[in-house]
């Protein structure tokens, strides 16, 4: 104990709670504590450290919340082991391989997304006539750079292409946030991002959202933490469909322009959805990191997404990615750049995007007739509030429809009003009736749905 509260002690560089953490994290990170190893008494760091016990209270809150230790009954509280609470994704889409409807994953429709084998073909029969790659050429493709930039939503100083949009915000956590780094996010927000911050340590900070977007009251006072980052889904949000609008990005970006935060935002929706593409980045140039995928429009096994910000920022960005993969093949970027730019693919990416916008109002709106209101107006999923989350779950089971829990999609998992998420893009017939399953559910209590 008495090494613990050095090494604590040692990395502790101001008497907050924020401090705290960054030195338990720290610590953590410099091998000074050793995951399952006990911390001491909250009275006890207070005492030696000379911090109130409230202080050292909130600091152990923040590094729950964030995964970084957890409280173990009788054991007290402990450093987490690795990959504990990083949990979330795999918890979403638990279910029944049985179901005949699978509308838990969130992933786009097979059906809707254009032939690659065209082009794909075509791009062969072009690469054949072309010298080939080398590890000194330009890692993006000047002429996928082009057509980028010119339907990008701000003027762009640098643009990478990754390897999706996960890739792209794995090499920003790597390069950019510190264990005990406090970073805001969106809560609902996507699993795999929660569990990704969490892995990496970071004091995760969950802002409410409404119809138009984060909820600016809420993110007045976390800025008030000082976050080194905010990371927002601008349109199509995973999962409640909700789109930033102007107006709200607008009163978002004068919040934010005091400060020094650092602005991700993740348009994984990209090209399916309705809402027009939107970045902070009109009013803070100097500070957004802007990321767009193309695996729900173009195919997620192009595992392709282009990012684009200020140089200085993605440097360190480019610098970890030379120590890895380097970049991503210039065939594939060949691929996206005829993806963008063929006449029959865009209209059938035009297609798929009016068609995802029907399946989800024949949903939402059967939905509101039952007094089910559903928030959000765009992308291919659905956040369905629930009398009882895990009776809606096992009730529409029951009927053969597969469904995420709420749950791992909050950043504080004991907290929120029960939800379900429903994947409304990949139900292409019986809209109404998978409706009417779905209110039936909402209204589910735990014995109801045992006794059916």
């Amino acid at each position: 104990m008495r090494d613990t509260l050095s090494a604590l002690e040692e990395r502790l560089d101001a008497p907050t709670s924020r401090a705290l953490a960054q030195a338990v994290s720290r610590a953590i990170r410099d091998g000074a504590l050793a995951p399952g190893e006990r911390l001491p008494p909250i009275r006890r760091v207070a005492q030696q450290l000379m911090l109130s016990p409230t202080t050292v209270s909130s600091a152990w809150q923040l590094l729950a919340r964030s995964g970084v230790i957890r409280s173990d009954g009788r054991r007290g509280t402990t450093v987490a082991l690795a990959g504990y609470g990083g949990d979330r994704y795999s918890s979403a889409l638990k279910h029944d391989p049985g179901s005949r409807l699978d509308l838990s994953t969130g992933v786009p429709d097979p059906a809707l997304l254009p032939d690659l084998g065209r082009l794909v073909d075509l791009v062969g029969r072009a690469e054949g006539h072309a010298a080939p790659g080398s590890y000194l050429d330009d890692p993006v493709l000047p002429e996928l750079r082009d057509v980028l930039l010119a339907d990008w939503p701000t003027p762009a100083e640098d643009l990478l292409v990754v390897d999706g949009a996960m890739d792209a915000l794995d090499l920003i956590t790597r390069a950019l946030l510190r264990p005990g780094d406090p970073v805001v996010v969106e809560s609902p927000g996507f699993p795999v991002l929660l569990d990704l911050l969490e892995d990496r340590g970071v004091l995760v900070l969950p802002v409410e959202l409404d119809h138009s977007g984060p909820d600016p009251d809420a993110l007045a006072a976390l800025l008030a933490r000082r976050p080194v980052a905010v990371i927002v889904q601008p349109r199509g949000q995973n999962p409640t469909g909700v789109s930033l609008t102007p107006t709200r990005a607008r009163r978002l970006a004068s919040l934010l322009a005091p400060t020094s935060s650092l602005v991700i935002e993740d348009d994984s929706a990209g090209d399916i959805a309705s809402s027009p593409a939107l970045s902070l980045g009109r009013w803070l140039p100097d500070r957004v990191i802007h990321i767009r995928s193309f695996s729900k429009s173009y195919g997620p096994d192009l595992r392709l997404a282009a990012m684009t910000g200020p140089a200085s920022v993605l440097a360190p960005i480019r610098h970890v990615r030379a120590l890895g993969q380097g970049w991503t093949s210039r065939l594939l970027q060949r691929v996206l750049t005829a993806l963008l730019t063929d006449a029959e693919t865009q209209a059938g990416v035009r297609s798929a995007r009016a068609e995802y916008a029907r399946r989800r109002g024949l949903v939402t709106g059967r939905l509101a007739e039952h007094g089910i209101p559903v928030s959000g107006t765009d992308g291919l999923n659905i956040w369905v509030p629930v009398r009882d989350e895990p009776a809606a779950v096992l009730r529409l089971a029951s009927e053969g429809i597969a469904v995420a829990p709420g749950r791992p999609f909050l950043v504080d998992r004991r907290d929120g009003e029960p939800h379900i998420r429903v994947t409304t893009g990949l139900i292409t017939e019986g809209h109404l009736a998978i409706a009417d399953a779905i209110a039936d559910a909402a209204r589910a209590s735990a014995w109801s749905a045992q006794h059916r």
